[in-house]
């Protein structure tokens, strides 16, 4: 059959692990954690990653990332983490973006140091700071795209550009993307991470993260990541590919969603700004427009001073205030206290993430129901003279 990129067939299809015994239309699970190492093959373990589950929703990421190879972890920053430590080694450096998941920018601190890697933050994902921060032991290129939470966009041609002329490696987050919405590999990015938590399992009810990368990287990736642990138990992962089958609709549903939510919020007189990259006055909505299908589900704003923000997140009836993102159920958080309370108040700043910002993860509801829970709140949080 020819090759197939749809986005609801490789969604479907994709790495489709095949009920042999009695044709069920759904993958069996294979719960078993010992299995017969006689015989010509690979041995199979949960912690090399190589169990049937585990082989299978590797290949449907794969195929859904455009790579050669994929491979399923236990969370998003086991999957971060296991990429650092496989493609840095004591003395080498690191450029990052600054404007990243809290949680990678707390494990860069906090880590990094003790294994004696360096590493720069950047403001600006330009030619003139990536060759500014460039030293003679970088090895690495880490970007997040769109960011969290102020939904910055980054140039992947541009960084893979600058990474292949400096034999760099390039990794990308591309949690707030999906790959429905953007395929970094297409762009010449070498590895691709997502905190499958948020979109590829979509349900508030999965913790799990994935990397998808060529062959010769993921050979790399999976000598360090059988030995931290950070595989995936099987019962999770067949959950996972199940929810994979409806990522395609749901992003879709997710992204037209967030397109009307956000020219609500952009034009309402009591937000101060709003961050999204499908609003033509975002700093990088022609890059967006390039090199994304849609703009994803994910925004942020910032409510005006006079309305109070404790008040105003207890008057929502319909969007809910809580950690993590991308479920099928609406849902918003402070960054400065989930998110990003890691790092110190003027880490925040530098990150221009401000105590009265909010991210905004649109569900599939109906938006005009989001948009009166929205009106509703505000309209009693006003704070009175």
């Amino acid at each position: 059959m020819k090759e197939n990129r749809h986005p609801n067939y490789l969604c479907v299809h994709s790495g489709q692990l095949k009920d042999e015994v009695y044709g069920g239309a759904t993958a069996p699970i294979y719960t078993s954690t010992a299995y017969d190492y006689r015989g010509e093959g690979t041995n199979l373990y949960p912690r090399y990653f190589n169990t049937p589950n585990q082989v299978a929703l590797g290949k449907k990421m794969a195929a859904l990332e455009h790579t050669e190879a994929g491979m399923i972890f236990g969370s998003g920053m086991a999957a971060i983490s296991a990429v650092f430590m496989a493609f840095l080694k004591t003395g080498d450096h690191v450029i990052m973006q600054r404007a990243i998941y809290g949680g990678t920018a707390h494990f860069a601190a906090a880590e990094f140091e003790n294994v004696g890697i360096q590493y720069t933050l950047i403001e600006q994902v330009d030619q003139e700071s990536l060759q500014a921060s460039l030293k003679p032991n970088t090895k690495m290129v880490y970007m997040e795209t769109p960011s969290n939470p102020l939904l910055e966009v980054t140039d992947m041609e541009l960084v893979s550009a600058f990474a292949k002329a400096n034999s760099l490696t390039s990794a990308i987050d591309n949690t707030f993307a999906s790959p429905i919405n953007q395929t970094p590999a297409d762009f010449g990015i070498d590895i691709v991470i997502h905190s499958a938590t948020k979109y590829l399992g979509g349900h508030s009810d999965i913790c799990a993260g994935t990397v998808s990368c060529s062959q010769e990287h993921m050979d790399r990736l999976w000598k360090t990541a059988k030995n931290y642990g950070g595989s995936l138990s099987d019962q999770t992962v067949w959950l996972l590919e199940r929810s994979i089958k409806t990522l395609a609709l749901r992003v879709k549903r997710q992204s037209k969603n967030a397109k009307k939510l956000a020219v609500f919020l952009d034009q309402h007189p009591d937000i101060k700004k709003v961050n999204y990259p499908g609003l033509k006055s975002h700093p990088q909505h022609e890059l967006a427009k390039k090199q994304m299908n849609a703009y994803g589900g994910m925004m942020s704003f910032e409510l005006k001073q006079y309305i109070n923000r404790t008040k105003f997140l207890e008057e929502l009836e319909v969007i809910m205030p809580a950690l993590s993102l991308a479920g099928v159920e609406s849902t918003i958080l402070a960054p400065s206290t989930t998110s990003h309370s890691l790092l110190t108040a003027e880490e925040r700043k530098e990150q221009g993430i401000s105590d009265g910002l909010l991210r905004f993860s649109v569900g599939i509801e109906e938006p005009e129901v989001l948009i009166a829970d929205l009106e509703t709140a505000i309209g009693k949080s006003r704070k009175k003279n």
